[in-house]
C-alpha cells in the first residue's frame, strides 16, 4: 500500500474512533491520578519522549500542549495530533511495559503534566476500573492506528514478495508492531536510502531493516529484530519468578492473565510470536461470546494486552533451550536456560508450547518453505496469491477457515485431503461454507507428489489421486499446509517430564501437574487435551488455581495483587 494511502486509512480509522482514541479525562479522575505519578514540567519545544527510545510512562496533561508525531519509511515527520486540553493523556499499549515508543512527543508552550511510570500505570488500570477502561481502550486503539499507518516502527528495504521480507513482515504483524516496506527497485527514495547508509552489499544482503533507534540490520533473524525493537526484557539472573510460562498461545496467555491478576510474578517466553497456531487462524467462529466470529490474532492480542496490563513480563521471541529440573527439594527453584545464554529461575513452570507444524514427506519441501510453501494464511500471503490458483492441504477447522479466506483473493483454491471427506475432521458450518464457495474445489483421497521451482520460488505442483493413480501438474506458486502438528517438546529432553508415545506431555489424573513437582502443562501440548481454543483458555485458568495450591504447599509467600506490589523486573523479581 502506498504511503499516502496508508496514512489516509489510518487517519480515517482514528476519525471514526476519535472519542476512543483521544478521550479527555474529567477533573475528578485527574485528581485521583495524582497519587500514581509525579508532576513534570517541560519548556516549549522540549521532548517528552522519542521514537525508538524506552518511554518513561504515560503523561497526563495539566496545562500547555504536547504535539504527537511519527515518521514514515523515509524518516519524514508526520503529525498525528496535538493534545491541548487538560485531561488529555499520551501513550499506547507499549507504555504498559516501558517499551520503546513509536511516536515523538514535544511540548508546545510551557507544559505541565503528571508522569505515571509503567508499574504505577498498571496499578491505576486495576485500581480505577472506570478510568482504567477509558485509558486501556485508548492505548489499544492508538496502537491499531499506528499499525494501519505503518510508521514509527522498523523500515524494511526489499521486495514485498521476497521470502525473507514475507517472514519479517509476518513476524511484525503477529507481534502487533507497525512497519513499512520500501522496494529499492521501484522507489527512488528507497534506493537513495541504501546509498546514504553505505549498503555496499545490497544485492546479497537485502532485506535491510532500519530500526527506529537507528540500528541497521542485514536480513536479521526474527529474534535479532525483536531484540533491536526492545521486545526482550533485560536484567540480571538473580530473580525468582513465581510462574514462568513457556509458550504464548491461548493456553499460555490465559495462564499469564490469571496468574498475574492474582499477584504472582509472571514471565511469558515464546520462540516466535504470541498467539500460537490460534493466532494464525483468520476467523474463529465457534468461540463462546463472539457470534460473528473473531480473527485468531485479534483474540490473542486481547489476551496478550490483558496479561501485560496485569504486570506479566514477556520475552518474545526467545527460545528456552533447557529445563533443568534437578533439585534436592521442591523448595529449590527450577532453572531454565535461554538461547541467548541467560538463565532464569522459577518456582513453577507451565509448559504451553503447543505443537509445531507437520510437513509433507517431500524431499525438497524445505527448499520452498517461505518461498511458496506456507503453514498459515495471513493477509500478506493473500496479497501475494491474488488472482492465482493455490493449493491448500488439510481437512481440519484451521484448513477450512484458511480455504474460505483465501478463496476471497485467489482465482481458485485446490483443497486436498487424503481422507474420503471432511466430515470426520471439520465442523459442519465450515463444510457447508466450503461447498457453497464456487472457487474452492475439494479433492479427496489426493496427495501432493512433487514440487518444482527455481530461484524465484515454487512454480509447479504435481498431485495424484490415491484411488485412480492419475496425476495432474499445475502452475501453482503458493501451497498452504494445514496437515496437523507435532508436540513442541524437544526442549524437555533434559528434564524427566513424562511424555506419551506421540511426545505429548502427560499430566497426573485430575490435575494439570506433570510427574515433576512444580511443572504443569496446558493446551495442545498436553496429552489428552481437546485441542480447542476454549478448552485451552480454561486449562490456563485451572492451572493457576493448582499453582496457588502448590505454592501454598511449599510455603511460598505470594504478595497480593495491589498497586503497591507490581510484578518485578528480572533483576528484582520477587523472592
Amino acid at each position: 500500500m502506498a504511503d499516502a494511502t496508508r496514512s489516509e486509512a489510518a487517519d480515517a480509522f482514528l476519525r471514526t474512533r476519535q472519542d476512543d482514541a483521544f478521550p479527555v479525562l474529567p477533573e475528578a479522575a485527574i485528581e485521583r491520578m495524582r497519587r500514581y505519578g509525579a508532576v513534570r514540567r517541560f519548556k516549549s519545544g522540549e521532548p517528552l519522549f522519542e521514537i525508538g527510545k524506552p518511554t518513561p510512562g504515560m503523561f497526563v496533561l495539566l496545562s500547555g500542549g504536547v504535539k504527537i508525531s511519527t515518521r514514515d519509511g523515509h524518516h519524514r515527520p508526520i503529525d498525528i495530533t496535538t493534545y491541548t486540553q487538560r485531561g488529555h493523556f499520551t501513550g499506547e499499549v507499549g507504555q504498559l511495559a516501558g517499551r520503546p515508543g513509536f511516536v515523538d512527543g514535544t511540548a508546545t508552550g510551557d507544559t505541565e503534566t503528571i508522569l505515571i511510570a509503567p508499574d504505577r500505570l498498571r496499578a491505576l488500570l486495576v485500581d480505577e476500573a472506570l478510568v482504567g477502561e477509558t485509558i486501556m481502550r485508548a492505548l489499544i486503539v492508538r496502537r491499531v492506528g499506528l499499525i494501519k499507518r505503518g510508521a514509527g516502527g522498523p523500515t524494511i528495504l526489499g521486495s514485498e514478495s521476497s521470502p525473507d521480507v514475507v517472514r519479517l513482515t509476518n513476524f511484525l504483524r503477529r507481534a502487533g508492531y507497525p512497519y513499512e516496506v520500501l522496494d529499492p527497485t521501484t522507489d527512488h527514495e528507497a534506493e537513495a536510502c541504501l546509498v546514504s547508509i553505505h549498503a555496499e552489499r545490497v544485492e546479497r544482503e537485502l532485506p535491510i531493516v532500519l530500526c527506529p533507534d537507528g540500528t541497521i540490520l542485514y536480513n536479521p533473524a526474527n529474534d535479532e529484530l525483536g531484540k533491536c525493537l526492545g521486545m526482550l526484557v533485560t536484567g540480571g539472573e538473580d530473580g525468582i519468578f513465581d510462574v514462568v510460562v513457556v509458550g504464548s498461545g491461548p493456553a499460555g496467555l490465559s495462564t499469564a492473565v490469571y496468574a498475574a491478576s492474582e499477584g504472582l510474578s509472571v514471565l511469558v517466553i515464546d520462540a516466535n510470536a504470541f498467539g500460537g497456531q490460534a493466532g494464525a487462524s483468520m476467523r474463529i467462529e465457534n468461540y463462546f461470546g463472539f457470534p460473528t466470529g473473531i480473527e485468531g490474532m485479534a483474540l490473542c492480542a486481547r489476551g496478550f494486552n490483558q496479561a501485560v496490563k496485569f504486570g506479566a513480563q514477556t520475552m518474545i521471541p526467545m527460545r528456552v533451550t533447557k529445563l533443568d529440573c534437578e533439585r534436592t527439594s521442591s523448595h529449590e527453584p527450577i532453572r531454565l536456560d535461554l538461547a541467548d545464554g541467560r538463565k532464569l529461575r522459577a518456582r513453577t513452570v507451565v509448559i504451553a508450547t503447543g505443537a509445531s507444524y507437520k510437513r509433507l514427506a517431500l524431499d525438497n519441501l524445505h527448499e520452498f518453505e517461505g518461498r511458496g510453501v506456507s503453514f498459515w494464511a495471513s493477509p500478506i500471503e493473500a496479497k501475494l496469491c491474488h488472482g492465482r490458483e493455490v493449493v491448500l492441504v488439510g481437512g481440519g477447522n484451521s484448513a477450512g477457515q484458511a480455504a474460505v479466506f483465501l478463496a476471497a483473493h485467489a482465482a481458485k483454491v485446490w483443497m486436498m485431503v487424503r481422507a474420503s471427506g471432511l466430515e470426520a475432521t471439520m465442523s459442519k458450518y465450515l463444510i457447508d461454507r466450503i461447498r457453497s464457495t464456487p472457487n474452492i474445489e475439494l479433492l479427496t483421497r489426493t496427495e501432493i507428489t512433487k514440487l518444482e521451482g527455481g530461484a524465484e520460488g515454487l512454480e509447479y505442483v504435481t498431485w495424484r489421486c490415491r484411488d485412480t493413480g492419475e496425476s495432474d501438474r499445475c502452475e501453482v506458486r503458493n501451497v498452504f499446509l494445514f496437515v496437523g502438528a507435532d508436540p513442541a517438546t524437544g526442549w524437555l529432553r533434559s528434564c524427566p517430564v513424562e511424555l506419551d508415545a506421540k511426545g505429548f506431555v502427560c499430566t497426573q489424573p485430575g490435575s494439570l501437574q506433570t510427574n515433576v513437582e512444580g511443572v504443569f502443562a496446558v493446551g495442545d501440548v498436553r496429552a489428552g487435551s481437546t485441542k480447542r481454543v476454549g478448552a485451552s483458555i480454561g486449562e490456563g485458568a485451572n492451572a493457576v488455581a493448582q499453582i496457588h495450591a502448590y505454592l501454598a504447599g511449599i510455603g511460598a509467600v505470594v504478595a497480593p495483587a495491589t498497586s503497591a506490589t507490581p510484578a518485578a523486573p528480572i533483576a528484582q523479581a520477587a523472592s
